[in-house]
């Protein structure tokens, strides 16, 4: 079982799923598992994929795992973050997305839903 608040996946932009799928195989041999024309998730020693459909997201996005996304949602909420995003569906489960008081945008999920 994971723990709550680990560091579990980190999402980047895409300006283009082809192109850089393209770089990172040539470049450093990745392997990808593509998720639609707009998502490709990798392994590569931290779990992670590219986004190019990412909603003006325009820098990386660590995500954290919540075994209970609800109630993670209300310890952001106390502790000071910004919800930007409420919990939503996605492919694997749920997250939503948080300000921490200097402005980093994180996402956390968990497989419920």
């Amino acid at each position: 079982m994971q723990s709550d608040g680990k560091l579990d996946y980190l999402e980047l932009p895409s300006s283009g799923i082809p192109e850089t799928k393209a770089f990172y195989t040539a470049a450093f041999g990745w392997t990808f598992v593509d998720y639609g024309p707009d998502y490709a998730a990798f392994d590569e020693g931290l779990n992670g994929g590219f986004d190019a459909d990412s909603d003006g997201l325009k820098a990386p996005l660590p995500v954290l795992y919540a075994q209970d996304l609800p109630a993670m949602l209300a310890k952001v909420e106390a502790a000071g973050g910004t919800i930007v995003r409420p919990i939503f569906d996605f492919p694997g489960g749920q997250r939503f997305h948080f300000r921490d008081p200097s402005g980093n945008e994180l996402a956390v999920w968990s497989e419920g839903g």
